[in-house]
């Protein structure tokens, strides 16, 4: 999964992006006002840890930038203290950061005081896979004939706690070793503030484990649902839901709510009727200002349906 995502020729290396004209929508390319929430939320947490002169934004997995354009668009108060880390593994998507961004591949080596962003990153995140075969037994993936990639399955010696005993045969089940790990280690990277995370979740392995596999292993590519994970790699995007319950494991003190109860909760609603306001009074000779103010509705829609990306779950995590 690393290698067809990262690696050479690889998904985001080759151009798989985020966007109306990529292979898919997340909430900041819906439009300006998920990002708009952002900054609300990062006000709120500069000044709780009173607004210090150096405040820290470091976002995993920016993409393109988008979201780090918005909440700049939205000038929130602390933008004088705020300093933006945008971290992208792809280097081409790190060529179309913004330039007011520190741009880097990896993850800053230093302590960091904010807020630590990612929405959705972990579902990209490699995991193991396992397959319930008479016992729980790990698929690897291997050459076959004519060099076609293949799962090979393998007897372990640990069976991980969060797998049910027994499932129904061919039962798939993703163990996120690498997403329980990042997130470990941002939350060792931290000294104060917070650690904020949107992205599809289930809450239980188990419930995952009995559940049509196609269902939570999705392929993506140009807004459509792709084929096989491990047919044609580097074509598409693969992606996981995220289990709550092992991340849990590791990071017990994590929060978890819906996206739509957490942007109502920071204000969604006051962004709307405030662009409404704004829209009713320039209607008359609408400027760009008056159309992006107008757009504020049909996004909230999009960002608060409970069958779409309202129905993310936000992580949340406080150091």
């Amino acid at each position: 999964m690393g290698l067809a995502l990262y690696g050479e020729g690889g998904f985001y290396q080759d151009g798989g992006k985020a966007g109306r004209r990529g292979d898919f929508i997340t909430s900041p390319e819906v439009g300006p006002l998920f990002a708009a929430v952002i900054a609300r939320y990062l006000d709120d947490c500069w000044n709780e840890m009173g607004c210090p002169s150096t405040f820290d934004v470091v976002e995993v997995g920016a993409g393109p930038g988008t979201l780090a354009r918005g909440i700049f668009d939205a000038r929130p108060k602390c933008i004088s203290a705020l300093k933006y880390v945008a971290v992208e593994i792809s280097k081409a998507q790190r060529a179309l950061h913004p330039s007011f961004v520190e741009s880097m591949a990896d993850f800053p080596d230093r302590t960091i005081q904010g807020v630590v962003l990612s929405n959705e990153l972990l579902d990209n995140l490699p995991f193991k896979l396992f397959v319930y075969d008479g016992v729980w037994k790990e698929a690897f993936v291997a050459l076959g004939d004519g060099g076609k990639f293949v799962e090979v399955l393998r007897h372990v010696d640990e069976v991980p706690e969060v797998l049910p005993k027994t499932a129904p045969l061919g039962s798939r089940a993703p163990i996120q070793t690498a997403a329980t790990q990042w997130l470990l280690k941002v939350s060792q990277k931290m000294s104060n503030g917070k650690v904020l995370v949107f992205d599809y979740c289930s809450e239980s392995t188990s419930q995952i484990a009995v559940t049509p596999w196609r269902e939570w292993l999705r392929t993506y590519k140009e807004h459509e649902r792709g084929v096989h994970y491990l047919l044609d790699p580097g074509s598409q995007d693969i992606t996981t839901q995220v289990m709550v319950d092992q991340l849990m494991q590791v990071v017990p003190s994590l929060t978890n709510a819906k996206q739509s109860e957490w942007l109502n909760s920071y204000g969604i609603g006051e962004l709307v009727s405030e662009g409404m306001e704004y829209w009713e009074a320039h209607k008359s000779s609408p400027d760009i200002a008056a159309m992006k103010m107008r757009s504020r509705s049909n996004e909230a829609q999009a960002l608060t349906s409970h069958d779409g990306l309202g129905a993310f779950s936000v992580l949340e995590l406080e150091l």
